[in-house]
């Protein structure tokens, strides 16, 4: 067994949080998820850095605010398309030196031009889509179409266009990432498994249709994609053990952002909203700096170092992810980072490393959580205008919640705690401020 633990990060697309069996759900299966959650702590309180796909992958692999890693916006998805720059370092880039392999099997969404693709930001093995989606089984990219970027094919293997027309995406990439933990090796690993479910276009094998007959067909579709994902859960854990390497594995598990209201998601011929994830008692969507948008179902587990079953309400975030595990690991840090390792928030129990956590999106958006406090700006509900631009001439809507007593963010306080209001408003005023000087 390697000296230096392994580190396999699995990343669900717009996956809401009341979507897993281990979250609540009663209508979608998830037994291989749930049983991680029971060998590891699952987190209730633990954030996106974005409410969308890019600034969140950008968060998570180099352990800084969306802003500083220069992708604060969803990218777009032609060939060429510029993305996370090549001075920034990700978690592959890191482990590098000190002996690891990396591989990467998923959706990348973090740019498409030379030096911003991931064999460029220290993944030896990529094979998966650059843009944000693709269908799941001609791997076209389609979504740049109403913008006047003609559909193109996108699926890669390193630096080359590779062909699996007809076979399914969640399935292609499973079978890649248990191909690379069965070939093994004496050095450490780490291993991303970005996967595109169950993100839109909404495609799932008729097995997995199968085993949702009563749920109505825009929960069914939903429900059979994290089905898919969670058999290819199952799957890695059990490549893991099989190669004698679970043991030695911190496994990460959560989503990019929360669920879609998009109307495209379900084309039944209606121009309404789409409801077929569910974020359980949270406000708001995917875009939304509302609880909904940015509080994802999050799980860790890593044999002998986690104890089992912890359920654990530290609030944390994505960019964490990168620190929590070279603290394990036991190698130093980068000075520039912004997240902060909670490794022993998992094993003692103690507290957050975080006083305050901040969000930006859309130029509008803007929220902070203090404590049991969450500040929100301009926040939005609906998932039409939590994708559009705010008009710039309507006064500020300014939300404090209690969030320990009131995840809904139902009532505001804001009148009620003005002093606090105020303090919390010019943290984040210093915060805003800094973004723009970026």
């Amino acid at each position: 067994m390697n000296s230096k633990p392994n580190l396999v990060v699995i990343y669900a697309d717009d996956l809401g949080y009341g979507d897993l069996g281990c979250f609540g759900s009663d209508s979608i299966l998830t037994p291989h998820l749930d049983a991680l959650a029971d060998t590891g702590v699952r987190f209730t309180d633990f954030y996106s850095n974005s409410p969308v796909c890019s600034p969140s992958r950008a968060s998570l692999l180099t352990g800084r605010y969306p802003h500083r890693t220069g992708v604060s916006r969803v990218l777009g998805g032609s060939r060429g398309a510029a993305g996370l720059p090549p001075t920034e370092k990700t978690i592959a880039t890191l482990l590098k030196p000190h002996g690891y392999r990396t591989a990467m099997f998923g959706k990348w969404h973090l740019g498409t031009a030379d030096g911003c693709r991931p064999n460029a930001h220290g993944f030896d093995e990529f094979f998966g889509f650059l843009a944000g989606c693709v269908d799941y089984y001609s791997h076209i990219y389609y979504h740049g179409f109403w913008r006047g970027i003609n559909p193109i094919h996108d699926l890669w293997h390193n630096e080359r266009e590779v062909w699996y027309n007809g076979r399914y995406f969640t399935d292609l990439v499973t079978e890649k990432a248990v191909d690379f933990i069965e070939r093994g090796s004496d050095q450490p690993f780490f291993l991303y498994l970005p996967h595109s479910a169950p993100h839109y276009p909404m495609h799932a094998p008729k097995a997995y249709l199968d085993r949702y007959p009563d749920l109505p067909p825009d929960r069914r579709i939903m429900a059979a994609m994290i089905s898919a994902l969670d058999d290819s859960v199952g799957a890695v854990v059990k490549a893991l053990k099989a190669a004698g390497e679970y043991e030695n594995t911190m496994i990460f598990f959560s989503s990019d952002n929360g669920p879609s209201r998009e109307t495209r998601n379900w084309l039944d011929g209606k121009e309404d909203l789409y409801y077929g994830g569910t974020a359980g008692i949270f406000r708001g969507h995917k875009g939304s700096l509302y609880e909904a948008g940015i509080r994802e179902p999050t799980i860790m587990s890593f044999p002998g170092h986690i104890p089992k079953g912890r359920l654990s309400n530290v609030v944390g975030a994505m960019f964490d992810v990168l620190p929590t595990f070279l603290d394990f690991a036991d190698i130093e840090p980068p000075e520039d980072l912004d997240g902060k390792s909670i490794a022993k928030s998992v094993t003692e129990g103690a507290e957050s490393p975080h006083h305050q956590l901040f969000w930006e999106y859309a130029a509008s958006q803007l929220a902070v959580r203090q404590g049991k406090w969450k500040l929100t700006v301009n926040g939005r509900d609906d998932g039409k205008s939590g994708l559009a631009p705010r008009d710039p001439d309507l006064p500020e809507e300014v939300h404090l919640t209690n969030i320990e007593l009131d995840p809904g963010e139902g009532e505001n306080l804001s009148k009620q705690h003005p002093d606090l209001t105020n303090q919390l408003l010019g943290d984040l005023r210093s915060w805003a401020a800094d973004i723009e000087e970026v």
